[in-house]
This record gives structure tokens, sequence and C-alpha cells, in this order.
């Protein structure tokens, strides 16, 4: 299999690790999705070289798959395309998102896929997996249903649970209806730019009068926006009621100077 056979597909999900610590992790998690047939690699941040001799040897054979995998600097980069992803966690972010197994989660992509939007799935550093804000971008937790006296799983054990389940799926699910004359769905670029915009007036009007609550005031306020299954236009209205509210704030202040 060539390098070319690996490129990026919108048939199927993604598979993003955030900050993988390990050159060899990277390369069992190649090993795990190419058995499931899974061929798209992307590595946020990744600590080592993805392509060390530890990696390939690792692949076992999967190298093809390391040799087409690409780099982003951030979830956000790496994400910006997708429109729908899945976070993968052992444990309670005391968030507002609904939580599906790994089987729940392949009947779901199948789905979105027939739907024609392009999903991938997170999974977090092997030694703290993912961070609150990585979630905070995610519709969707996945959470693999173990012996809760001791449910650790590895990366590539994780990726492999996930991708297996993908490929069990078999044929796609009935695409979810849209109303006639909708808008795409948003993109998480759209999406992520909106929280920007937003949050960058919300620092200005002083809404985060508590430097210690910001983190988890965002994190609420994008899972919120991020539960609306928004499309490209709503987002554009967003943006709009938020310019426009600032610029009637400006224009009350100049009348009262």
């Amino acid at each position: 299999m060539t390098v070319t056979d690996m490129a990026p597909t919108a048939e199927k999900p993604a598979v993003i690790l955030v900050r993988p610590q390990l050159a060899e992790n990277v390369g069992t998690t190649a090993r795990a999705m190419l058995n499931c047939g899974l061929t798209e690699l992307r590595l946020v941040a990744p600590r080592e070289n993805w392509l060390d001799e530890r990696a390939v040897a690792a692949s076992s054979g999967a190298d093809a798959l390391l040799r087409a995998a690409r780099r982003f600097d951030s979830t956000e980069a790496a994400i910006a395309d997708l429109h729908r992803v899945y976070a993968t966690t052992g444990r309670n972010r005391f968030m507002v998102k609904p939580v599906v197994t790994p089987h729940q989660a392949a009947q779901e992509l199948r789905g979105h896929i027939a739907s024609g939007l392009r999903c991938g799935v997170l999974f977090g550093p092997e030694r703290t997996g993912l961070e609150n804000d990585d979630v905070a971008l995610a519709d969707t937790v996945v959470t693999v249903p173990l012996n809760p006296d001791y449910c650790s799983l590895n990366l590539a054990q994780s990726v492999l649970v996930v991708a297996y389940e993908w490929f069990q799926a078999g044929a796609p699910a009935e695409p979810k209806g849209m109303t006639k004359g909708a808008t795409p769905v948003a993109r998480k670029e759209d999406l992520v730019g909106f929280f920007d915009h937003l949050e960058r007036e919300l620092d200005d009007c002083g809404f985060f009068r508590v430097d210690a609550k910001r983190p988890v005031m965002v994190r609420n306020i994008r899972n919120m926006f991020g539960r609306a299954d928004l499309t490209q236009q709503e987002v554009r209205t967003l943006h709009g009621i938020v310019h426009e509210l600032v610029t009637w704030r400006k224009k009350k202040a100049e009348g009262q100077d």
C-alpha cells in the first residue's frame, strides 16, 4: 500500500491524536487503524517524530499510513475542516454533552458521513488523556464501557476499539434529514471563529469578571453553542448579532459623552 492510497477521504472518519508522547504508540495506532480500514491520521503537536524507526517498526507494515499523516500545531487547526467531532475519554468531564459508546458512535458516524459531513475522533495523550479544552471542541463524548474496577486502555487499544466498531457498522445508516433550503452544517473552523469573536467581545465588556472562572465559563459557552448543531448561515447570523450589539454599545456610549 502506498502513500497515495492513504489520501484523506470524506468517506471515513479521521483519527486525531492530540499531543501523543511516544513514537511507537503512534506506530501501533497506525497498525490498529489500518486493520479496520481507517487511513487518515492527524497529529496535534506530537512530542516525538512519528517517522522514527520505533514508530515504523511498531506499525508492523502500516508505515505508508504514517508517511501520509499530517501534523498540526493545535486541536482547533486539526479539526477546522470537520463538521462532527467525537472526543474519547474515560472520565466524567462534567460538561453537558451527549455521551455514547463506541458502538453508538460508529452508527452515528456512518449516518453523518452518509449525509456528506466530514468527521473525526479525538484521542488524548497517553498519560493524561484529552484536556477539557479539547473535549469542549467536540460534539459528542465517547466512553468505552469496561470493568469499573479496572478500565485502563493504552492509546492503540482505544483507537482499535473505536475503529473496530466503525468497521463492523457496515453499510451507512440513513442520513439525518435537513429542512429544505438549509445551508450546510458549520465546520469547526466556523465555530471556532465565532467563539473567538464572542469571547473577545465578552472580555472587552467585562463579562469574565473573575479570571479564575474564565476557562470554565468559556468551555460552558462553547459547549452550549456546540450542542445547537448550527449551520454556516446561523454562525454568520451570530457573528452579526455580536457585531450589532457591540456597535450599539459604542454608539450609546458616544451619545452619553
